[in-house]
């Protein structure tokens, strides 16, 4: 495998595992949205 192969390959998946990262850290740290309360309703 070429020397410009590697750095590409290497360059693609850190670049996927940060982005995949940035994201299940937003969905974890984005807070619940209240659900509709049936019984609180009059």
């Amino acid at each position: 495998m070429s020397t410009s192969a590697i750095i590409t390959m290497v360059l693609v998946q850190v670049s996927v595992t940060i982005i995949t990262a940035y994201f299940f850290m937003k969905v974890l740290r984005t807070p619940p949205k209240p659900e509709p309360n049936s019984y609180d309703e009059e």
